[in-house]
């Protein structure tokens, strides 16, 4: 006995059983790779003289909270960094890249949904002798036929291929949010250390100016005194020379410090012509920056949460690239009129519909592929383990750069103290060998010696001045642009609007809260992702 096929009972099993396999994912689950960090970082242990960590216990209204170039105190800089943030044109690149990445999310999800369009227009067709039955040389007669109507398509998600899609570019719309605040950081470090630069060349030009007066008055005294017969030619022609020499160098400086104001400039968003820095010479900075934990660093870096946010979109791409082994079912449609006379088009006799492909079929799979479906799923296993190296190598450079600048600020303590006292003793040399010489106890040979030493002595210790506010922005830049809680965004920086669907990515959640579909994948980040907020 025959047994009929009961629609009633067999088309909810059909789609239940597709609702189900439309919540499978083949993606991994995601897991951050293991990292042997250390407790505490090592120059900081040094600089305080003992195991514990340098992170010393100061009022919550002290730390900074996003603006971190205040702490120096200098209005200056607080304008040049305001500048930078509205006109630098490598920010308005990477919130373009942004605005990119976020729509090509969007795009992806799209593929979530039905998509739905509608239609208008005549087909004319005339049909061979031989489809109607007739003889090869009969006549057919064309027709024209209009259509009105809508069509529907839809891609059941069979085993997550198309939420994996999206769940990877989600994953990348954070990883370049990621990037945008780290290209924002670079920029506002940049700016200061640009500044401080600047700063530190006209401290140089300050003492060649002092030097140049000073042997300008040495030279037309000793003018005077070789027109008397006091002295010989050659103590005159020495002064000569040492005037020059420092005329030379002060030049040499002057013009350093007018291509660090137009690289300056350039990080301001104008052009080097439209921009001038009065002369200000720089001042020992005082400012201490305490480095906190290591493990707070993984949460401050941004460019450590991009490279784990490559990672989740990596490890998504794994699940897509492993669906393409299983079936595809595509569900399309359409519905609406059609009708041979344009007056009829629209009557109720001339409805008509169509359910299935237009083209192939509804359930498609690949059984012969060349390798094509292996060598995508290898593709996606290599770029994922490429993305795991990249993440362990930024967290590795994250931390040696913290170290460089924590051993740069310790030991510039203790050049700077050896170095005032290197131009203390210089002074006293100088002042003696002057008393000496109008003594005649020692040539001027000597004078211009002495001279020369505090000179030298003096340009070091604008040097270490200069490397020390720079070292000290290296650290603030190393450290995430922070070094108490999370910073807070930026004031009048803005970025593109997230579209439908971008809220979780935009409030700067875990890539797991982006939707439930990621958390199904396994794409979630943990606390590495309080760098993109």
């Amino acid at each position: 006995m025959t047994k009929r096929f009961n629609s009633s009972r067999g088309l909810p099993l059909l789609l239940a059983s597709l609702l189900v396999l439309a919540g499978c994912s083949l993606a991994p689950t995601y897991e951050r790779p293991l990292l042997d960090t250390p407790a505490a970082f090592k120059e900081a242990q040094e600089a305080v003289g003992d195991d514990s960590p340098w992170k010393p216990a100061q009022p919550a209204e002290a730390q900074p909270r996003g603006d971190w170039w205040t702490i120096f105190a200098d209005d200056t800089l607080n304008a040049l960094e305001n500048q930078a943030l509205a006109a630098n044109q490598d920010l308005k690149a990477a919130a373009a890249r942004l605005a990119q990445a976020r729509a090509l999310e969007q795009n992806a999800r799209s593929g979530l949904f039905p998509q739905v369009g509608v239609g208008f227009g005549p087909t004319r067709q005339r049909p061979s002798p031989a489809s109607q039955g007739l003889a090869a040389d009969a006549d057919t007669t064309p027709s024209t036929l209009w259509r009105a109507q809508g069509t529907v398509a839809y891609e059941a998600d069979l085993f997550g291929r198309v939420r994996s899609g999206a769940d990877a570019a989600g994953a990348d719309a954070l990883q370049q949010r990621a990037l945008f605040q780290s290209v924002l950081l670079a920029l506002q470090a940049d700016v200061a250390q640009a500044y401080f630069l600047v700063r530190e060349l006209d401290a140089t030009a300050a003492l060649y100016s002092e030097t140049v007066e000073l042997r300008g008055q040495t030279l037309r005294l000793f003018q005077r005194r070789f027109d008397e017969g006091d002295i010989s030619e050659l103590d005159l022609a020495r002064a000569r020379t040492e005037l020059a020499a420092a005329q030379s160098e002060a030049l040499g400086v002057a013009r350093q410090r007018a291509v660090a104001e137009h690289a300056l400039a350039i990080l301001l968003g104008q052009a080097p012509a439209a921009f001038s820095l009065p002369p200000q010479p720089l001042a020992r900075l005082t400012v201490r920056i305490p480095a906190g934990l290591p493990s707070a660093l993984l949460e401050r870096r941004p460019d450590i949460a991009a490279a784990e946010y490559a990672m989740a979109a990596a490890n998504a791409r794994i699940g897509a690239a492993r669906a393409a082994y299983f079936p595809r079912l595509n569900l399309t449609g359409a519905f609406g009129y059609g009708s041979a006379d344009l007056g009829d088009l629209f009557k109720w006799s001339s409805r008509s519909f169509l359910l299935g492909p237009l083209v192939g079929t509804a359930l498609s799979l690949p059984l012969l592929d060349g390798g094509a479906r292996r060598a995508g799923v290898d593709f996606a296993n290599a770029k994922h383990e490429e993305e795991v190296a990249n993440y362990r190598q930024a967290v590795l450079k994250a931390f040696k750069e913290v170290e460089d600048n924590l051993a740069g600020l310790r030991l510039l303590d203790a050049q700077n103290q050896a170095q005032d006292d290197a131009v203390s003793a210089a002074r006293r040399a100088a002042r003696l060998s002057h008393i000496q010489y109008r003594e005649g106890s020692v040539s001027y040979l000597s004078v211009i010696d002495a001279d020369r030493s505090v000179l030298q002595q003096q340009r070091v210790a604008v040097s270490l001045d200069g490397e020390r506010a720079r070292a000290t922005v290296g650290l603030i830049r190393a450290l995430g642009g922070s070094w108490g809680e999370a910073a807070a965004p930026v004031a009048g920086v803005s970025e593109p609007v997230a579209p439908v669907g971008q809220a979780a990515a935009s409030a700067g959640v875990a890539p797991s809260a982006v939707s439930s579909a990621t958390a199904q994948a396994g794409v979630a980040a943990g606390p590495v992702a309080t760098a993109a907020k």
